[in-house]
């Protein structure tokens, strides 16, 4: 019988609680501060995200567990907390995407007239979930993790009051995910029932040696728990929420949601499928390939049918990219199912990861920055950007080129080579000719917005932009200075693409003893 006495480790546990403390010390103080000391709760939040950044690094090189059962049937402690390298890094991802999502924030809040305190409130708390289920290792406690890191989310998404869009935006995102979850739930549920067990390593060896009896019952709940997690990678055929969700949401919540709702999703994805069903690789390993295969397919060739003088047609292009990569993000998580290395073929997983939170929140970044003076934020706004403001111009397309795969975003292509590698040593051929057709599709419509950025902007275009100049309060010439938040999440999204490129061998020697 496990003991019922617990110790718990605060050290282990400090960077998702800084975060939540840091929360609830933000709403609190909502309450007191005047309204122009708002802006404030920007910079606390800033402070307590970087806060529980610095928790990681007593942590390093350590593998530490709390709240734990003694004497479980598999002869060895089982944990409901595991701060071990895997979880380091993708709090370190999720943490740092937060941090920089917050940088984007600043000046947004104020131009879009959020409410300041529910804003920060909010986005603390995701992160806390998104933190926290990394570390998760049992299903309860993952399933918990997962719905914090949600819940803000779908607030945040539709928190412009009065903007049809915005609301529309949350309401499908918020029915999408709590039909997600319910499949989830009701897969845990089925899996408990096979095996009496919630926690990750004791469903693992107990579905090795399942009752035959319970063996349907089994693998409908393997099934059913993927399902979920599919859904917040946004992979086909559970991704039609993506787009109208990115561009109804305020700029930053999109960027925050392209990364750090894609890390907690592929983080839930890989601990339940890798870690706790082994014994069923049979079972989602093809089906993660399949899902891949047409994950891929599906983003970008809708990111290739966007029209450039669409509205919000930069946005929607990114969000389309985004289903398109988790598509690749999916690979080496499908080749886990087949290889007698899985720990390696995950490391892929999260060294692209690493890549695409870099480089994605620059793109959104300088999407933001666009969006100053072109609402519609189409990417024909983009065009003679690089007249306009050089140096952003080179962010984006350096950026462009690193989702390409194309130098000089070395990392970009390190990755790529790094996923498809994956799938040729787990025997999946056939998946990577699907993902080499689609870098090819993927190619062109990256390499057609990077061109938009250095064309010399139209007459008509550039009449238009001084009418518009001249109607708005909000635009601003191409001297005017950039709010330095945003300056800086730019910048240090461009300087690590440009570390990432410099040493892309560490990246994957980094993530690969990460996990198992």
């Amino acid at each position: 019988m496990g003991s019922l006495i617990q110790s718990v480790d605060w050290l282990a546990i400090a960077p998702p609680t800084v975060a939540a403390v840091v929360a609830l010390a933000v709403l609190v103080a909502d309450l007191f501060l005047p309204e122009a000391r708002k802006p404030l709760l920007g910079w606390f939040s800033v402070a307590g995200l970087l806060l529980a950044g610095v928790s990681l690094l007593p942590l390093l090189g350590g593998d530490r567990s709390t709240f734990c059962l003694t004497g479980t049937s598999a002869g060895r402690n089982a944990c409901s907390y595991t701060a071990d390298d895997f979880t380091l890094v993708i709090q370190l991802l999720v943490l740092g995407g937060a941090l920089l999502t917050a940088l984007l924030s600043m000046s947004a809040v104020r131009d879009e007239d959020l409410p300041e305190g529910e804003f920060w409130f909010l986005l603390l708390s995701s992160a806390a979930g998104a933190a926290l289920l990394p570390a998760s290792r049992d299903l309860a406690t993952l399933v918990v993790a997962l719905e914090v890191a949600s819940l803000p989310a779908f607030a945040l998404v539709g928190l412009r009051r009065g903007d049809r869009r915005s609301s529309e935006a949350a309401l499908k995102f918020f029915l999408s995910s709590v039909t997600a979850t319910a499949v989830t739930l009701l897969g845990v549920s089925f899996v408990y029932a096979a095996t009496g067990t919630l926690h990750l390593t004791e469903i693992a060896a107990k579905l090795g040696d399942v009752d035959p009896r319970l063996d349907t019952l089994a693998q409908t709940g393997v099934a059913l728990t993927l399902v979920g997690f599919a859904f917040k990678t946004a992979a086909a055929p559970f991704h039609f929420w993506v787009p109208d969700t990115y561009v109804g949401a305020p700029l930053p919540v999109a960027a925050y949601l392209s990364v750090i709702g894609k890390a907690v999703g592929f983080t839930g994805l890989i601990l339940v499928a890798v870690v706790a069903f082994p014994a069923y690789s049979g079972v989602w390993g093809p089906a993660l390939a399949v899902l891949a295969a047409v994950t891929m397919t599906a983003g970008n060739v809708a990111a290739l049918r966007q029209r450039p003088e669409r509205a919000h047609s930069a946005v929607r292009l990114l969000a389309w990219s985004s289903v398109g990569q988790a598509g690749y993000l999916l690979v080496p998580i499908a080749a886990a199912g087949y290889a007698d290395d899985p720990a390696h073929a995950i490391g892929s997983t999260v060294a692209y990861a690493l890549m695409y939170a870099a480089v994605n929140l620059g793109a959104f970044a300088v999407a933001a920055l666009v969006a100053r003076t072109s609402p519609q934020n189409r990417i024909t706004d983009y065009r003679g950007l690089y007249a306009r403001r050089p140096l952003a111009a080179l962010a984006l397309g350096f950026f462009l080129l690193c989702l390409a795969g194309l130098p000089p975003g070395v990392i970009g292509l390190f990755a790529k080579v790094t996923v498809f590698t994956a799938a040729v040593d787990a025997g999946l051929g056939w998946l990577a000719v699907v993902m080499a057709l689609n870098v090819v599709i993927a190619l062109y419509y990256y390499l057609q917005w990077t061109a938009v950025l250095f064309r010399p902007a139209e007459a008509a275009e550039v009449a238009e932009a001084a009418e518009g100049a001249a109607g708005t309060a909000a635009a601003e010439p191409a001297h005017v200075r950039i709010p330095m938040p945003l300056a800086a999440a730019i910048a240090l999204t461009a300087v690590a693409g440009v570390a990432l490129s410099g040493a892309p061998q560490l990246v994957l020697r980094f993530a690969s003893g990460a996990l198992l």
